[in-house]
């Protein structure tokens, strides 16, 4: 099959497929966005003239319409609901962004206030969900609690789990945006033996859950302002990345109609996966492989040589082409949490910034367009923070769930949204008799 380019009619704008085999001609539709490339409706390609369509990863695919996020990897660009995400980064808070994501505006200081109230105070988890933990092994890893617990979260608030009523769904949202933190933070405490820290109300979202990380109850904690900014940045700048695998997950669990804290839970256990969440943990032991600036040569060769196994992480991404925003505002970020922290000379830190010169200065890495991305320096941040790696990508994941959500919602409400059915290109064996089992060779 080949296809044309496009033609465009007063009426509509399409495409001519040509099924070379046959000789047949299909005109297939094709949709615009208000950014970004034009789709082709394939709907009917399989409805009319029995043909699917060959993608794997879907990478080429438009699964749904969306008005959250957009990205231009080519040009770096990261929009939430039309905003620049530096701009966010810089001027908004997480629970600003959270509220924008959900609503599509930025609220104004009533809807703020009401929403931080609402957030606030559906932070407490059941009693009875704390004694949950106590059935996890204490080396249990945190995102394997989150699964759980958060997956346990719809047999505790039956209140919330009709997915028609749209009270219950807000109710939901609220519910798992604001015990989210919490149950990281119990999940940490837990596997370092040390008791639960209730939340604190007269505290922000990202102040609280670093006193129920950080703090004990013998001392007084007050959070520091800037380790706070670092962290409500964080969460900002993970907050929503369009249709990766975990947001699709959660799109895809939903419309079976499962209800929200199913969908999360099968975000959380997609954003596992190392190629997803968990790229910051293997940065992190990238530069400790390395060791020191003058052995960056050394793995900037293996990293070029297809047979070795080495390779950068923390470089490239699927959608960015350019240099990822969100990498940018994180180094900027590390400066100054190291600089508060009196670490500023952190070896690490400062093997990363020579990476990152060396390597933006190779024609091979210029040429294949691997610039760093957000991973590249988040990990450094958290770790010097007093973050273990294995919480590194619970980190992703409560801010994520705003984003999950928040896109959960956008699905519901699709006119022509329908239950997750992917086909595929069969290669098995063709039918074949049956052989009982006292003849079979």
């Amino acid at each position: 099959m080949s296809t044309s380019d496009k033609s465009t009619t007063e009426e509509k704008h399409t495409v001519t497929v040509i099924d070379n085999k046959s000789g047949r001609q299909f005109e297939l539709e094709v949709l615009s966005g208000e950014m970004g490339p034009d789709v082709i409706d394939i709907r009917k390609l399989y409805q009319e003239f029995d043909y699917f369509t060959y993608d794997p990863g879907y990478t080429s695919t438009a699964s749904c319409d969306s008005a959250i996020t957009f990205i231009d990897g080519e040009k770096g660009i990261l929009l939430h609901r039309g905003y620049k995400i530096e701009e966010l980064a810089a001027e908004s808070d997480f629970m600003d962004v959270s509220y924008m994501l959900l609503f599509g505006h930025l609220p104004n200081a009533q809807q703020q206030e009401r929403f931080d109230t609402e957030i606030k105070h559906h932070s407490l988890v059941d009693e009875q969900l704390i004694r949950f933990f106590n059935g996890f092994r204490r080396d249990a890893h945190p995102m394997a609690i989150m699964v759980g617990v958060v997956g346990a979260l719809s047999a505790f608030y039956h209140d919330s789990l009709e997915i028609s009523d749209p009270k219950q769904r807000h109710l939901a949202t609220i519910r798992l945006i604001a015990k989210m933190p919490t149950i990281a933070a119990m999940a940490y405490k837990y596997a370092i033996g040390q008791p639960f820290v209730y939340p604190d109300n007269s505290l922000s979202y990202t102040g609280n859950f670093l006193k129920m990380m950080f703090s004990v109850p013998a001392e007084e904690y007050v959070p520091n302002p800037v380790l706070e900014k670092a962290i409500d940045c964080l969460f900002v700048l993970h907050a929503d990345h369009e249709q990766n695998a975990s947001t699709s997950t959660v799109r895809l669990a939903g419309s079976s109609q499962a209800n929200p804290f199913a969908c999360i839970a099968a975000g959380i256990a997609s954003l596992w996966g190392p190629a997803h969440g968990g790229a910051n943990e293997a940065v992190l032991n990238m530069l400790t492989e390395i060791g020191s600036v003058d052995r960056i040569p050394e793995f900037i060769a293996r990293a070029k040589d297809r047979n070795d196994p080495f390779r950068l992480m923390g470089f490239g991404h699927r959608v960015y082409k350019n240099y990822d925003p969100r990498a940018q505002v994180l180094k900027s970020s590390a400066h100054a949490v190291l600089k508060e922290l009196g670490v500023e000379d952190q070896p690490l830190f400062e093997l990363a910034l020579e990476l990152e010169r060396i390597a933006r200065e190779d024609e091979y890495f210029i040429q294949k367009k691997l610039f760093p991305n957000v991973d590249f320096y988040s990990g450094i941040i958290l770790q010097a923070m007093g973050f273990p790696t294995s919480m590194f990508t619970v980190m992703f994941a409560i801010p994520r769930t705003a984003g999950w959500l928040s896109q959960w919602h956008e699905m519901l409400g699709d006119p022509v949204q329908k239950i997750g059915r992917p086909r595929q290109r069969y290669i098995g064996a063709k039918p074949r008799k049956f052989v009982p089992k006292d003849e079979r060779g």
